[in-house]
């Protein structure tokens, strides 16, 4: 079995050394530009279109990352060749830590009282209720599931969207387009875990943002691209948006001159919500390969259509 693998950007040794103790049968080697290699399986993170044209003849291609978006010109494989993306791999309890660390900051209102401890003031506010705070999670994927179930057990009140209708116990379901406006309207903390595609691409621009009661707030763990950066500036200018912590960008790493960088209602962070970890991802891709090998169907394949 041979495995044609790259990363931009993450631990390469770290991956190899893992995929060579999982399967010690195969020989795993490295993409450099101009290379001829030909393999079974591909294991690929951001690579460069010239490389997804080279492995057009493999079995499946498996994305290293939550999302699909990072494999350029997908759409263009041959049906032939799988394109799987990873189901969990431990980024699920770390998206759940982020967004509550987020929801509770805002709920408890953690950066009023910052700042009131550095002008020196002791100022108690008045708790606010939980039933006036409707969570909304964009996405209602595993990850999606997951934060909608873990912030329910909090007892807010939580309701998701999705592009197709996906029942999650304690939370109110809102399906398609044509509900996405009465999802937004009683949404006052949006968490955005949306998958990156033509569809949704832009899909929360001024004209979504401000279908969101006064005063809303928005969590972005997904992707930077499905944001208007200019119409949530403009949104959290006005008043209307109180804020939002942004962990995803259109252009990473954040460039300098960003206003989000110093914005006085933006919390950031560089793309750590929820980290693919090494160990558990190798599991899972070797297990599936296994399938393959096995003739067995295997879970996290890529809807060319919709993207993810």
């Amino acid at each position: 079995m041979r495995i044609l693998f790259h990363t931009a950007g993450i631990d390469r040794e770290a991956w190899i050394d893992a995929l060579q103790r999982a399967l010690p049968e195969a020989h795993i080697e490295s993409w450099t530009a101009g290379s001829v290699c030909r393999a079974d399986y591909a294991l690929l993170w951001k690579p460069p279109l010239a490389l997804v044209e080279h492995v057009r003849g493999v079995r499946a291609i498996f994305n290293l990352g939550a999302g699909v978006d990072s494999i350029p010109d997908f759409a263009a494989l041959p049906r032939t060749v799988a394109l799987v993306r990873l189901d969990d791999a431990g980024m699920a309890e770390q998206m759940v830590e982020y967004v509550i660390h987020a929801l509770l900051r805002h709920y408890r209102e953690f950066d009023t009282y910052a700042e009131q401890q550095h002008n020196g003031l002791w100022q108690p506010r008045p708790r606010r209720l939980k039933s006036d705070f409707v969570v909304g999670i964009l996405g209602a994927g595993v990850l999606g599931a997951a934060v909608a179930s873990a912030i329910a057990t909090l007892h807010f009140p939580v309701r998701t969207w999705s592009r197709t209708s996906r029942a999650i116990a304690a939370a109110t379901s809102f399906t398609g387009i044509s509900e996405l406006e009465t999802f937004l309207s009683a949404t006052r903390v949006l968490v955005c875990l949306l998958p990156l595609t033509r569809e949704t691409e832009g899909l929360l621009d001024r004209e979504r943002l401000s279908r969101l009661p006064r005063g809303a707030y928005l969590i972005n763990v997904a992707r930077g691209a499905l944001v208007a950066d200019a119409d949530l500036l403009e949104l959290l200018d006005a008043g209307h948006l109180s804020g939002a912590t942004l962990d995803v960008f259109r252009d990473e790493p954040l460039p300098r001159e960003h206003r989000f960088w110093h914005h006085p209602r933006v919390a950031l962070t560089p793309h750590v919500s929820a980290v693919t970890l090494v160990e558990e991802s190798v599991q899972q891709i070797v297990e599936k390969i296994r399938r393959l090998e096995a003739g067995l169907p295997i879970t996290g394949v890529v809807d060319r259509e919709r993207g993810y």
